[in-house]
């Protein structure tokens, strides 16, 4: 099960290229549900996702540079090309009004607070620019009691928009 939040960034920190990063080039076979395929770095793999905005299944399954090569020629839309910043997430990113039960403060994950992941993609090719951080939960409860850092923009986890597989199948307005 894969749960996220998803936020555009208008202004990523100054620091950022110096963080760990992977080379990303997707693309789509099919949208509903979603099918892709994915180079990163040196890895490939096909991913199936079920519906979902916040949650939904996620399965990866290995593939060789040559079936990758062969499925990308029968890809839909555009191929998506960015690089994925990781940041570690400071483990004080509490709930601003915590699960019921919780008292305020305590950690989002619990215990497992510190091991949370910035993922930011700085798209490059057709989104030139465009900037989106995910950070992935353990639990949905933790997922929407997170308290974003102050750099990350607009919460765009329920609306869809910036999908990967809508951004894909929709060419960017210029």
């Amino acid at each position: 099960m894969e749960i996220e939040r998803k936020f555009l960034i208008e202004t990523p920190p100054a620091d950022y290229r110096g963080w760990p990063f992977h080379q990303i080039e997707q693309a789509y076979l099919c949208t509903a549900p979603t099918v892709r395929i994915r180079r990163e770095d040196d890895t490939y793999y096909m991913t199936y996702k079920s519906g979902g905005l916040l949650a939904r299944e996620e399965y990866n399954l290995p593939l060789t540079k040559e079936a990758y090569a062969h499925l990308l020629a029968k890809a839909d839309g555009i191929v998506l090309t960015k690089k994925r910043y990781l940041k570690p997430l400071a483990a004080d990113h509490t709930a601003a009004a915590s699960p019921e039960g919780a008292p305020d403060g305590v950690p989002i994950a619990g215990e497992g607070a510190a091991s949370l992941t910035i993922e930011m993609d700085v798209f490059e090719g057709a989104y030139d620019g465009l900037i989106l951080a995910e950070v992935e939960f353990p639990t949905e409860e933790a997922a929407l009691a997170f308290v974003p850092p102050e750099w990350f923009g607009r919460d765009v986890t329920f609306t869809g928009e910036y999908s990967n597989s809508r951004l894909a199948m929709a060419p960017p307005e210029k």
